[in-house]
């Protein structure tokens, strides 16, 4: 997969060491970043985003049970025996397709602390040098390349650049939040406070941070002075304001991306994700979308609450 424009910024960091409890039992021994989206693990489609933008050297910051998505970019020379003996060419491909996406990298996180911890693991990896993250709950539509534009504002500005994405008002708190201000760039604003999932009435604005960063390696020093913040964790977005507060750490710019995202995190949005991208495959779209319309209006009005139980 080739990039559009080669950037001074290779290296991309995945933290995916959580736990994904949202999906229990399915991610009781399968990492949630493991979970198919369609017939593609949620997890491949964040590399395939990193190499399309340029970022061959990936880190995956990995935590306990997560052996499964080491073995997904790895060889797996009997299946591979087995498809070319059928003559399955076109499975053989795909197969073989992760396992040379990019030259990928593991570290284990250890202690559950926070993104910020997470990201802090990486700096041995990273060395003194600006980094991409990626947070493989978030797939961003490969027809609007948000990372290359980042890369892009890094490169002309320096510093640090984070994804935001405007949220109705009521949603804010389930986010970080970013403050800003115009720079006359189109979608790019020059940011001087974040505030971690702030309630409505605290929140400086309804610009969310989404999961894509690039980001100054002067945030590993900052993280290891960076105290618990939420939830007694390390927060990535408490680091981030001192680096946006700070003449000789920053910049930090946001862009506020408008395109395609979808949230594998969370369970309705998941199945969400499944049925959109199903929908628009060449091969699978046609014929699921038809039973997709046959399948609604079959539906009654209203499911009956007895319907409902289990799903809660």
């Amino acid at each position: 997969m080739a990039a559009t424009r080669r950037h001074s910024v290779v290296k991309a960091v995945v933290p995916v060491a959580g736990l994904g409890t949202r999906f229990l039992p399915a991610t009781k021994a399968t990492p949630r970043e493991m979970l198919p989206v369609v017939d593609k693990p949620a997890i491949q489609y964040v590399v395939e985003e990193a190499v399309a933008a340029g970022l061959t050297d990936v880190l995956m910051v990995t935590g306990r049970n997560k052996n499964n998505l080491e073995n997904h970019f790895d060889r797996n020379w009997e299946l591979e025996a087995s498809l070319e003996a059928k003559g399955d060419d076109v499975r053989l491909s795909r197969v073989r397709e992760s396992a040379v996406l990019a030259d990928i990298h593991y570290t284990r996180q250890g202690d559950p602390r926070g993104l910020g911890h997470a990201v802090l693991c990486a700096a041995r990896h990273v060395g003194n040098e600006p980094f991409a993250v990626l947070l493989g709950d978030d797939l961003i539509d490969e027809r609007d390349p948000l990372l290359e534009t980042m890369l892009d504002v890094q490169e002309r500005h320096g510093g640090s650049v984070i994804a935001l994405m405007e949220v109705p008002p009521d949603q804010i708190s389930l986010y970080g939040c970013a403050a800003g201000e115009a720079t006359g760039e189109q979608g790019v604003v020059r940011v001087h406070d974040l505030v971690e999932k702030p309630s409505v009435e605290e929140a400086p604005s309804n610009l969310a941070i989404i999961g894509r960063y690039v980001l100054s390696p002067a945030v590993f020093d900052v993280l290891r002075e960076t105290p618990p913040g939420r939830g007694g964790e390390i927060q990535l977005t408490d680091a981030l304001r001192t680096l946006a507060a700070s003449d000789e750490l920053g910049p930090v710019h946001g862009v506020v991306f408008t395109g395609r995202r979808y949230d594998t995190g969370d369970r309705l949005d998941y199945l969400k994700t499944v049925v959109r991208l199903a929908s628009e495959r060449e091969d699978l779209g046609p014929d699921f979308r038809t039973f997709l319309r046959e399948h609604v209006a079959e539906m009654p009005a209203e499911l009956s609450a007895e319907s409902k139980v289990g799903n809660a």
